[in-house]
């Protein structure tokens, strides 16, 4: 009767968080147990108490600070003189930047949201149609999950119990990889289709841009170096780029005002609330999924399929596709990890780190495909374009996902080399 109950709040559309915990207070009144109910509170606000958790708002912030300060604007123009002069230059251009702000946004949508509203009018004024222009801006955000820092990566580290810095660091080979791939099918696309040839700049332009970018490259810097050097926690990482974001908004471009501040915590109190709301619901929820013993029961069906670790993570690609379809991405990975990540270490051995960065990349599939999709709703909302045009330009780029995700996991080396 409990999935009874998710199913049917689930499909009237109410709210994920509240699905998930209004589940929970009807598995606790359907099963008798008082005990349980005595129990609710602690385990919601349980969920949420996590030093590592800190990381998403300030990593929100960061970002907006960017956006809001011109720090974004000169990330393009810098990636105007490593990329510009090619053939679909502005699709490049495109990519480039969004590798840059994968590295300081950590949130998928976020970055679709952002990134939609700077790159597709450029690109359009360049000649690209609208479909295309959208759907490499939300391709882009694809990077966001596995280029470091990761909100994804964060919560993953939280629920598995291991160092986020190195779940940061675990992403990063495979964040390249998949770039790489995006390039190709940019360079694929480019050829078929005879995307507008792009222009190189001036050296004055080269020159001012380079200087210009200079500051804004300074952010994910300092949240990749501090982490990897060890001089600073993914939480303080963030903090600090939160400051430096404002500092040169403010102080260097003169772009970030004062009296914008409030909007600007305003919008990142009232997303990471989201979060951290569905995160404390996911908590209650899971532990319902405990007292059912779904993890026993499923780690019994999948061991019946396969003792392969790799056909096993292929299994686990292919559910969390049709998961991700229908669940926020951050919901999914609350309800799978704790089922999926015991059998994956006890029963086939994987590295938690391999695991974690298949799980998230795969999950965030679910914001670019049908039937949910919100990433293709927000990339649409942003410029105009239908959501089945976008998802049917963001095909190639789909496909290069999943080619990454069976390379890393054919061969955990593309995930632990660095660790």
């Amino acid at each position: 009767m409990t999935a009874v109950v998710f199913a049917v709040l689930l499909f009237l559309a109410v709210p994920i968080s509240l699905v998930l915990a209004l589940t929970a207070l009807w598995y606790i009144y359907d099963s008798g147990n008082t005990v349980l109910l005595d129990s609710y509170l602690q385990q919601l606000f349980g969920a949420i108490q996590s030093y590592g958790l800190l990381a998403i708002p300030l990593f929100m912030l960061a970002g907006e600070l960017m956006n809001e300060g011109g720090l974004t604007s000169r990330l393009v123009n810098l990636a105007r003189i490593l990329v510009g002069g090619f053939r679909g230059g502005m699709a490049y251009i495109n990519l480039v930047a969004n590798m840059m702000m994968a590295a300081i946004m950590g949130s998928a949508a976020s970055q679709i949201a952002m990134m939609s509203r700077a790159m597709v009018p450029a690109m359009e004024k360049d000649g690209y149609e609208k479909p295309y222009a959208a759907a490499i801006t939300a391709a882009g955000g694809l990077l966001s999950p596995i280029i470091p820092p990761s909100m994804l990566f964060v919560l993953f580290g939280v629920l598995a119990q291991v160092p986020i810095a190195d779940m940061f660091i675990a992403g990063i080979i495979p964040g390249l990889v998949m770039s790489f791939l995006f390039f190709i099918a940019i360079s694929l696309l480019g050829l078929r289709y005879e995307y507008p040839k792009g222009s190189w700049p001036t050296r004055q332009q080269a020159k001012h841009y380079f200087l210009m970018g200079i500051p804004a490259a300074l952010i994910p810097l300092i949240i990749i170096g501090g982490i990897l050097t060890g001089l600073a926690t993914p939480t303080e990482s963030a903090a600090l780029a939160s400051l430096g974001a404002l500092v040169i908004g403010k102080y260097v471009y003169r772009d970030l005002k004062y009296k914008n501040l409030f909007g600007v915590l305003k919008r990142t109190a009232f997303n990471s609330g989201m979060v951290i709301m569905l995160i404390a619901a996911a908590g209650v929820f899971g532990w319902v999924i405990i007292f059912e013993k779904i993890p026993q029961s499923a780690a019994s069906w999948i061991a019946a399929q396969t003792t392969d670790p790799f056909m096993f993570l292929m299994l686990v690609v292919g559910i969390l596709l049709l998961v991700g379809m229908v669940i926020d991405g951050i919901a999914a990975l609350i309800l799978v990890v704790p089922i999926l990540m015991p059998i994956a270490e006890a029963q086939f051995g994987i590295s938690a780190y391999q695991f974690g960065v298949v799980v998230c990349l795969t999950l965030v599939l679910g914001l670019l495909t049908p039937p949910v999709g919100a990433g293709l709703y927000i990339s649409s909302a942003m410029t105009g374009a239908s959501p089945m045009a976008i998802f049917r330009a963001l095909l190639p780029f789909l496909l290069a996902t999943i080619l990454t995700l069976v390379l890393i996991s054919w061969e955990e080396g593309l995930v632990l080399a660095l660790l």
